[in-house]
């Protein structure tokens, strides 16, 4: 687990690269400590080794010369076997023999020392590499537990379950890996992330426009039009597994100052419009003998109570239906239905 060390006040307005947030690393810098010493290890034994090999390779050179040089010198021994004696003569052959021999074998190593002080060199250039590597591994880790902000926005905390309760993420919490904490939020371009339920997704589609209603302001109602619908459906939660919802993000046209993150909303995403309908009446107030199929009807206030009146539906939410015909505006319709036609009520 990551120990919260440093973290900007919630509510506060931080700007693009200020630090947000920053996690205990004590255990990541001795580690870039660490990786620093074998790095610096590296690098001076991959210069002590090619000193040795350089020094290798002269002590072999050293050692052909002098096989050249002996060579050289039997060589010239062998111009005076005409003066020797036969015992004498054979030992000067042998010598020449023996000192060509050695300048060749000296010869035919070249190559093999050559590629032994290549492969040498190569393995510890290649340790000098890895502990590089490593270095700057620990050096990104080491910098990902400082964390900056990616835009200039509003500092959101999220909760924790501390102590038996939630209570939101504070300075010295302990968080998982990959647990989410906080939020940059920019308030001038914000998104309501919602749900759909599945016997509804198929009217949304992208960039349909919606209104929003905030439960906070209940006079607030601000334009937004569909950004993205999820590919896949989650759970309705504690309710039965048959119920599913998928997830839609709606992208707010016009802000206002008194919109925060978190609050909670409502929206309606626009389906169908109808610009200028006759009449427009709750859609409790509309009532049906049998199914759906059933010519829809209405209980309308006379002089002597509740007539009943067939009317043609236009468009209609869950909330509001527009009437196309049987009904005429500023007319009362009963939203409950009434015991008989004639019953006097109130609407």
């Amino acid at each position: 687990m990551l120990v919260l060390q440093h973290v900007s006040p919630p509510g506060s307005v931080v700007h693009k690269e200020d630090t947000v947030a920053e996690f205990d690393r004590q255990y990541m810098l001795v580690r870039l400590d660490d990786y620093r010493a074998a790095l610096t290890q590296g690098e001076a034994s991959l210069r002590k080794r090619k000193a040795d090999l350089e020094a290798s390779h002269k002590a072999h050179d050293q050692l052909i010369l002098a096989a050249k040089g002996d060579m050289d010198k039997a060589r010239l021994d062998l111009k005076t076997i005409p003066v020797l004696a036969a015992l004498d003569a054979e030992k000067t052959r042998l010598a020449f023999q023996q000192a060509e021999a050695k300048y060749q074998q000296l010869l035919k190593e070249v190559p093999s020392v050559l590629a032994s002080e290549t492969a040498d060199t190569k393995i510890a250039e290649l340790n000098v590499e890895k502990a590089g590597i490593e270095l700057k591994r620990a050096e990104a880790n080491a910098d990902k537990m400082i964390v900056k902000a990616p835009l200039d926005g509003l500092v959101v905390m999220q909760t924790t379950f501390r102590g038996g309760d939630f209570g939101q993420i504070q300075q010295g919490d302990q968080l998982w890996p990959g647990q989410f904490y906080m939020q940059i939020v920019d308030t001038h371009s914000m998104v309501i992330n919602a749900t759909v339920n599945q016997a509804d997704i198929a009217d949304i589609r992208l960039g349909q426009k919606a209104r929003v209603h905030f439960d906070a302001y209940p006079d607030l109602d601000l334009p937004a039009h569909v950004e993205s619908i999820a590919a896949v459906t989650k759970g309705g939660g504690f309710r039965q597994q048959f119920v599913r919802e998928v997830p839609v993000r709606l992208r707010i046209d016009k802000m206002d100052k008194r919109v925060i993150p978190d609050l909670s909303v409502s929206a309606e995403v626009i389906v169908e419009t109808d610009a200028n309908p006759p009449a427009v009446i709750p859609t409790g107030a509309v009532f049906r003998d049998g199914g759906s199929s059933q010519k829809a009807f209405v209980f309308v206030q006379d002089t002597v109570g509740w007539t009943r009146r067939d009317v043609e539906i236009g468009l209609q939410n869950n909330l509001l239906a527009s009437i196309k015909s049987g009904l005429k505006p500023g007319e009362i319709v009963a939203l409950d239905r009434p015991l008989s036609p004639n019953e006097q009520g109130s609407p």
